[in-house]
């Protein structure tokens, strides 16, 4: 006994107390009380910049269809046929003149934080991507088929990048200060700390360890804190109580492949559209011509219009019957990949989101035929089985849909199987995630 003992204070105070995930990756020396220090700052200032973007967006929006209260979506239903073209068609001019100036003020250099993280050694262009930021948010306000969340994540990432310039920091922890800044961004808009960390390790980083997972933890905790200031406190999604139900058991079972396959086939349309995003003068006219087209969809479709949210709200409340979860179905992952392909910059997590949640709601309306169960909890295990597949992330996954919709006790087992589903078929078709297939070619 002695000699083992001996053994494992060889081996140093990780292996002693037998927690292997205190030896961080070797390239992450030992964090310092300076680096302690922009994890306080880079906290605060992606929680300031969070809340100024979110201002930005609601602005945007209340322009562009003239409202005061309300939904986006109610807006956009009594804005009328003629204004969402019109709406459309002003967003992509905006998305095309405006990154096309950007590129020509700020030069050569990419703003992805994927790249940054991955490539780059976690370095971002500030006026680049603070001015990406700005025009991604704007055109989502006017009801882009485009996530909102590209914009904190990238400012957030940024600032961290700024700040790492400023303490003259080594690689290892500007990739790492990076990262957590953009998870902080993520999390303050959406008020999900615990998701937002999760984020950060297993998508950014890759890597559960509990020396990484402490400062993620932390700027995501304060970027939510200070946005309490401004942003909402409540949860994303409104939803029933769902009840504990072996039908809903059953059904993510089942449903967990299913979404897998959907996973695959969303990220391969990511894929050919970030392929063919365009160069030069066609970057100006494409964002035009493509969402002048997304546009005349609202016409018969206004649910198409913006990120996704209400449309998974509307999944939610069971409110769409099943020729219009179909047709949604079909043509948000257009509209999505449509305006990400046309040289536009924006998210995915909630057109992801609103695939997944559409897909588990059409399938529950059938499965309800042979077993009745909550409405709301199949749009549920929907989403976080797509969103799990192709972020490829199931535990961030599961925590971002509990902190979304602040429900854990009825659907956290079905949650574990339809993730559990999905992921396997994913990862047997060897399928990236959405954010790898948008790295540039080497």
């Amino acid at each position: 006994m002695g000699g083992a003992r001996s053994g494992d204070r060889g081996r140093g105070t990780a292996g002693a107390v037998g927690q292997p995930n205190l030896l961080a990756p070797a390239d992450v020396p030992a964090l310092s009380a300076r680096f302690w220090a922009l994890v306080v700052a880079t906290g605060v200032l992606a929680g300031l910049a969070g809340a100024a973007l979110m201002a930005l967006l609601y602005a945007s929006a209340h322009l562009t269809y003239a409202y005061r209260s309300g939904s986006f979506l109610a807006a956009v239903e009594q804005a009328g046929a003629v204004r969402r073209v019109v709406a459309l068609a002003a967003a992509g001019a905006v998305a095309g003149i405006g990154w096309w100036l950007l590129r020509w003020w700020t030069g050569p250099g990419g703003s992805e934080v994927s790249t940054a993280l991955w490539r780059d050694e976690g370095r971002l262009p500030l006026r680049r991507s603070l001015g990406t930021a700005v025009l991604s948010v704007v055109i989502v306000g006017m009801g882009a088929s485009l996530g909102r969340e590209a914009a904190p994540r990238l400012a957030g990432a940024a600032l961290a990048s700024r700040l790492c310039d400023w303490a003259r920091i080594d690689t290892a922890h500007r990739r790492l200060l990076a990262a957590c800044g953009a998870g902080a961004g993520m999390a303050c808009v959406y008020n999900v700390p615990l998701g937002g960390a999760l984020l950060t390790l297993e998508v950014m980083l890759g890597v559960l360890s509990l020396r990484l997972a402490l400062p993620a933890l932390a700027t995501s905790g304060i970027a939510t804190a200070v946005s309490w200031t401004v942003l909402p406190t409540g949860p994303t999604y409104q939803l029933p109580e769902v009840p504990l139900s072996a039908s809903l058991t059953v059904f993510a079972v089942l449903l967990g492949p299913l979404a897998g396959l959907v996973s695959v086939g969303w990220v391969r349309m990511i894929r050919i559209a970030h392929e063919h995003r365009p160069t030069g003068w066609r970057l100006v006219v494409a964002p035009v011509l493509v969402f002048t087209a997304v546009g005349a969809l609202a016409v018969p479709y206004p649910q198409l219009l913006g990120n996704g949210k209400d449309i998974v709200q509307l999944t939610l409340g069971a409110q769409l019957a099943a020729p219009a979860l179909v047709a949604l179905l079909f043509l948000k992952p257009i509209a999505t990949a449509g305006s990400l392909g046309s040289g536009a910059s924006g998210g995915l997590f909630t057109p992801t989101l609103a695939v997944g949640a559409l897909l588990g709601s059409l399938a529950g309306q059938g499965w309800t035929h042979a077993w009745p169960g909550p409405a709301a909890g199949f749009a549920v295990i929907g989403a976080a089985a797509v969103l799990a597949a192709a972020m490829q992330a199931p535990v961030a996954a599961i925590v971002l849909m509990l902190e979304l919709t602040r429900t854990v006790d009825a659907l956290m087992v079905p949650l574990l199987f339809a993730v559990t589903g999905a992921m396997l078929v994913s990862r047997r078709l060897d399928t990236p995630s959405i954010y790898s297939v948008r790295l540039p070619a080497q």
